[in-house]
C-alpha cells in the first residue's frame, strides 16, 4: 500500500521532535570528558614484603565514533522523512472549487496553506465591517455611491423675549414684569443621513462567500495531501559523507 503525503505529514513532528532530544543528548554526552576518558593500572610491590594493592580502572562510557553513529541513525530518518515530504509538495496539487466553480487550478501544497491563512485573515476583516444602523431606512444614492435615508423635515426655532405683567403699576408701586422666552418657529432642516457602511444582508453573504471559499481550499488541501509518495532516501548519501 503506497505511503499518501498526510500520512507522512502526521509522523514528521514526531521524527523532527525525537532526532532533535536525541542530537541534544549526544551533544552534551560528548562534552562531558569523564565519559570519554578510562584508565587501567596495576600496582606492584618493591618486594614480596611490601603492601600488596588492587588494580584500578575506569572504562570509557562514551565513544565519539559511536556517537557518530547514533546521530547518523537518527538523523537519516529526519532527512529523508523531510526529504519525501518536500518531494512529494512538488507533484501534489489540487483545484480549489466552490459550487462547481474551478478558482485555483493544480494549486500545491504550499500556496493552499498561504490561502487558508489569507481567509482567516480576510473573515475577521469582513466581520467587522461597519454595518448601516437598522433603525433607519437607507437607500443606494447613485450620485454619491453611499448609502442615504428619506428627507427628514424639523422645524427650526428661535426664543422670543415676552414679557409677563404680575402687577400692574400704582402710584406707589412700579409694574412687576417677568420676562420669559417663546419659541417662535423661524424655518425648516430638512436633514438627509449618509452612510458608507453596508447593510448587513451584505456582510452576510460576503461571510458566506469567504466561509465557502475557506471549506473548498480545506478540502483540497486533504485532496493534495492524499498524493501517493515516493520514499526518499538521501540521509545515507549525505551522513555517509559526513561521518564516513
Amino acid at each position: 500500500m503506497a505511503t499518501k503525503l498526510n500520512q507522512i505529514i502526521a509522523v514528521e513532528k514526531g521524527v523532527k521532535s525525537k532526532s532533535f532530544q536525541e542530537l541534544t543528548e549526544a551533544h552534551h554526552a560528548v562534552q562531558k570528558a569523564v565519559l570519554l576518558s578510562g584508565i587501567s593500572r596495576t600496582y606492584q610491590a618493591k618486594d614480596e614484603e611490601g603492601e600488596q594493592l588492587p588494580p584500578e580502572s575506569t572504562r570509557v562510557q562514551v565513544k565519539a565514533e559511536e556517537v557518530l553513529r547514533r546521530t547518523a541513525a537518527t538523523l537519516t530518518r529526519l532527512f529523508d522523512v523531510t526529504a519525501t515530504k518536500d518531494w512529494a509538495n512538488c507533484v501534489a496539487k489540487a483545484d480549489v472549487t466552490v459550487d462547481g466553480r474551478t478558482l485555483v487550478k493544480d494549486a500545491p501544497v504550499s500556496y493552499l496553506l498561504f490561502l487558508e491563512k489569507q481567509l482567516t485573515d480576510l473573515h475577521t476583516f469582513v466581520k467587522k465591517l461597519p454595518v448601516l444602523d437598522a433603525a433607519e431606512a437607507w437607500s443606494h444614492d447613485p450620485s454619491t455611491d453611499a448609502w442615504k435615508t428619506e428627507p427628514v423635515k424639523t422645524i427650526k426655532t428661535k426664543k422670543v423675549p415676552r414679557n409677563h405683567v404680575k402687577a400692574e403699576a400704582t402710584e406707589k408701586h412700579p409694574a412687576q414684569v417677568e420676562v420669559y422666552y417663546e419659541d417662535i418657529p423661524v424655518g425648516y432642516w430638512t436633514t438627509v443621513k449618509f452612510s458608507g457602511a453596508l447593510p448587513a444582508v451584505r456582510i452576510n453573504e460576503l461571510l458566506e462567500r469567504v466561509e465557502s471559499l475557506q471549506a473548498a481550499v480545506k478540502f483540497a488541501r486533504e485532496e493534495a495531501n492524499g498524493t501517493a509518495v515516493t520514499d526518499q532516501h538521501v540521509g545515507d548519501a549525505v551522513f555517509g559523507y559526513l561521518f564516513g
